[in-house]
């Protein structure tokens, strides 16, 4: 159903066809004009009504304002294009809206109905005024047909832009869910790691309160150091995330095996004996790289500490042609989960890490006892 505009719309353009049809019926042969006869009008109501219909049924619409033309020669009316309107209208809307050849209608049936009710000898006025009433359902269907392509080709540039405007959305949330887990992986590493150390520190402490004062204060001021440091870096990497654009990067370069013996010092100063092998010629890693073996080692020996029931552990270093492995090993229980806790993110995060700079990472638990992680890490850059 129309609604209000569109009928005061129809309206309008039905009142013109029927105007300019009873202009064309007044219109004579020797160019003067007479009131229209009773046939104009006729015509003129008949075709000029067909209009509301066009949309409808455009092709029956188009044949009955044709139909409508085609009589005006027989009922002795002068063919003009003002008479046709209507056929002009239909040929158009039937352009816009559809590729049929019956765009095509009106101008073949002028040419072939019309001309036999002129005389027998056409004068130059006849062929003109003939070919201009047949040429008007023509230019209209052409000028019909480009509106349509031009709609069509808004369309499919509204289209494009549309999905355009999808991928950079998919894109931007593609790009938050990766530095959300970026995030979580460098906050999991270093709480993970500081609060490991914070309570090994604290439980040797207060297991050598009573008989060892001294040594029990000294694991209490390492205790602070350790709090203290993992405060330093959490203020770090809140800051980090406040910082306004993607460029921001912390105030001190991310750790990598360089800082890799004071790692161990930590360790070691917490109760965990851990040593160190390194096989081949040891050459600076892409910047990525060295940070993922920095956490790999951390992650594993924090695992170690909160989970394998040993003091021991092993680091090795093989450097390769193309590649250094990192293994951590120790000789305690091989797993790594306990019943009364879910499974955390660890392993999970140290194989994003590795995955991440072209890498891979295995662990699992060795057949001799106890447990082992190992990192394959590339020495080019991934492109």
């Amino acid at each position: 159903m129309w609604r209000g505009t569109e009928w005061q719309r129809e309206g309008t353009l039905v009142t013109i066809a029927f105007a300019l049809c009873l202009l064309g019926g007044s219109l004579q042969v020797d160019d003067t004009v007479a009131p229209p006869s009773a046939l104009a009008y006729l015509i003129a109501a008949v075709s000029s009504g067909m209009l509301l219909a066009r949309f409808r049924a455009p092709v029956a619409t188009a044949i009955g304002t044709t139909a409508c033309g085609m009589l005006i020669a027989p009922l002795g009316l002068l063919p003009t294009p003002l008479m046709v309107a209507p056929a002009v209208i239909c040929a158009y809307s039937l352009a816009v809206h559809t590729e049929r050849l019956a765009v095509l209608l009106p101008s073949a049936a002028m040419l072939i109905v019309v001309p036999p009710f002129f005389e027998a000898a056409f004068s130059w006025a006849d062929t003109s005024r003939l070919a201009t009433v047949a040429a008007a359902p023509l230019v209209a269907a052409v000028a019909g047909r480009s509106t349509r392509h031009r709609r069509a080709n808004l369309a499919l540039m509204e289209e494009r832009a549309r999905r355009a405007e999808e991928s950079r959305e998919r894109e931007a949330r593609r790009r938050v869910a990766g530095e959300r887990i970026r995030i979580a992986r460098e906050l999991h590493d270093l709480v993970a790691h500081q609060i490991t150390l914070a309570n090994a520190q604290a439980t040797v402490a207060a297991h050598l309160f009573d008989t060892r004062p001294d040594q029990s204060r000294t694991s209490l001021d390492e205790l602070v150091k350790t709090t203290r440091q993992a405060l330093d870096e959490l203020r770090a990497t809140v800051g980090l995330l406040r910082q306004p654009d993607d460029t921001a990067a912390l105030s001190e370069p991310a750790p990598g095996l360089s800082q890799l013996p004071t790692l161990l010092s930590a360790f070691r100063r917490a109760g965990l004996a851990v040593s160190m092998h390194e096989n081949g010629s040891a050459r600076p890693l892409p910047p990525a790289a060295d940070l993922t073996a920095y956490r790999v080692i951390q992650e594993a020996l924090t695992n170690v500490t909160k989970h394998a029931a040993t003091g021991n552990a092993e680091v090795r270093l093989d450097w390769n042609r193309d590649q250094v492995i990192v293994t951590v090993t120790d000789d305690g229980g091989g797993s790594r989960t306990s019943p009364e806790r879910p499974p955390g993110y660890g392993l999970l995060g140290m194989r994003e890490r590795a995955a991440a700079v072209g890498g891979t990472l295995t662990a699992g638990a060795r057949p001799q006892g106890g447990f082992a992680v190992a990192a394959q890490l590339p020495l080019r850059a991934e492109q």
